[in-house]
């Protein structure tokens, strides 16, 4: 693992690939699972909580899982409960709502805006804006 950022927080119950990179001020949530290879950039959040985080105490986290080889652009927001493959990239300030899912070599593309419970499969390419 290399943690190469500032101000990084990560969660409980996080597990991070080898040679992974997070980028300054990111933050992983409890209950995320990050491949080998893979590169967070900045102001990033991975597994923002679910709203029913949000009403009380007893709230778990959904399992996020992000495959290896990734390329997570600054300012990229992947709620909890996502699962993406191998080979996934994003844009500059994406965000992926919950429980989505991508198939490997993926790619999203800068301020694209994908809503909740939405699935793609393999090389899958959704340029800008979508």
């Amino acid at each position: 693992m290399k943690f190469n950022g500032k101000n990084v927080f990560i969660g409980e119950n996080v597990k991070l690939g080898k040679n992974t990179r997070i980028g300054d001020n990111s933050i992983i949530y409890d209950n995320v699972e990050i491949g080998d290879n893979t590169i967070i950039c900045n102001d990033c959040v991975i597994g923002e909580p679910l709203s029913d985080y949000y009403g009380g105490s007893g709230y778990i986290n959904p399992k996020t899982t992000i495959g290896k080889n990734a390329l997570i652009r600054s300012h990229t927001l992947i709620y909890a409960e996502v699962k993406v493959g191998d080979h996934f990239n994003t844009g500059h300030r994406v965000t992926i709502r919950e429980a989505s899912s991508f198939g490997s070599h993926c790619k999203v593309g800068t301020l694209s805006d994908i809503q909740g419970s939405t699935s793609f499969g393999d090389y899958c390419w959704l340029h800008s804006n979508v």
